[in-house]
């Protein structure tokens, strides 16, 4: 299958896994079957010691991709050159095939939230969002991929769904996207729209990555917590995901009380069915 996706070399990677300090010795001494692994740039970008050790020599023997938190794409403050230059060298030192970071937010001012904020939809908060992609892409020299975050809340203001807002700015921006199906659950339950409409709505060739993750359900409300397996709603919708886009490369996410290697090993097995099974079909099936 030829590659046609919007970052050159993203296809065929299969299924991959968030490297997490607790498993670095263990992946330098089993050298895990997985075909990738993506760091959390921030972890990485000014560490040095046996972290940093662990990772130079992962990057040897797997593909890695980044994956930031503190980019703040949407927010009103300059751009960061410092933290970009930072994340250009570490892209430039893993090799890595693309960069991501969410459509979001972090902090105003000079101050970081240390959490992923929602961005208005609207047509001003597109143009804004646009033009910083624009300029990041130029300075990392590469493509930029984004994410859906979980949202909790909504502006008042927005003058289109979220899917829509996504789709024009991987249009306008020339962004990949990096779909974040648990996200997609957690915020359709959250705001009461339909999962699959959203996922329908997105342009399947600018899809780069796949995520899944697990969340907490509290009843009247879903937190995207990362903390345990995927739940079957969203194995369900990432089904769906797979027969638009085809097998998209895919990376289970666990952040809090992170389990042993293996069954992480096995949470992100039971993904290869679905992907093997994209991978038959004709993409955008769905």
């Amino acid at each position: 299958m030829p590659d046609t996706s919007p970052v050159p070399g993203s296809s065929g990677l299969g299924l991959g896994l968030g490297l997490r300090f607790p498993h670095l010795a263990q992946v330098l001494d089993t050298w895990p079957e997985v075909g990738w692994f993506e760091i959390i740039s921030e972890n990485f970008m000014d560490s040095g010691g046996y972290p940093r050790h662990a990772l130079d020599r992962i990057a040897e023997r797997y593909p890695i991709v980044m994956h930031g938190v503190s980019l703040s794409i949407g927010s009103t403050d300059p751009l960061d050159l410092g933290y970009l230059d930072r994340l250009r060298r570490l892209a430039d030192a893993t090799r890595t095939r693309w960069v991501s970071d969410h459509v979001c937010w972090t902090g105003v001012a000079g101050v970081n939230t240390h959490d992923l904020l929602p961005v208005p939809f609207s047509e001003e908060a597109l143009a804004h969002l646009v033009r910083r992609v624009r300029t990041v892409q130029d300075v990392l020299e590469r493509p930029l991929v984004l994410e859906n975050p979980s949202t909790y809340a909504m502006f008042a203001g927005a003058t289109m769904p979220e899917w829509e807002f996504i789709a024009r700015l991987a249009a306008d921006s020339g962004c990949g996207l990096l779909l974040d199906v648990n996200n997609v659950y957690v915020s359709a339950v959250n705001h009461g729209f339909d999962p699959e409409e959203y996922l329908r709505a997105l342009p399947a060739d600018r899809i780069v990555q796949i995520h899944l993750a697990g969340h907490t359900h509290l009843g009247t409300h879903i937190i995207d917590t990362h903390d345990q397996p995927v739940a079957e709603p969203v194995w369900q919708l990432y089904e769906l995901a797979t027969s638009l886009t085809g097998p998209v490369p895919t990376l289970l996410e666990w952040d809090d009380r992170i389990p042993p290697l293996p069954d992480l090993l096995a949470e992100l097995d039971k993904a290869r069915p679905y992907i093997e099974n994209a991978a038959a079909l004709p993409v955008g099936r769905g």
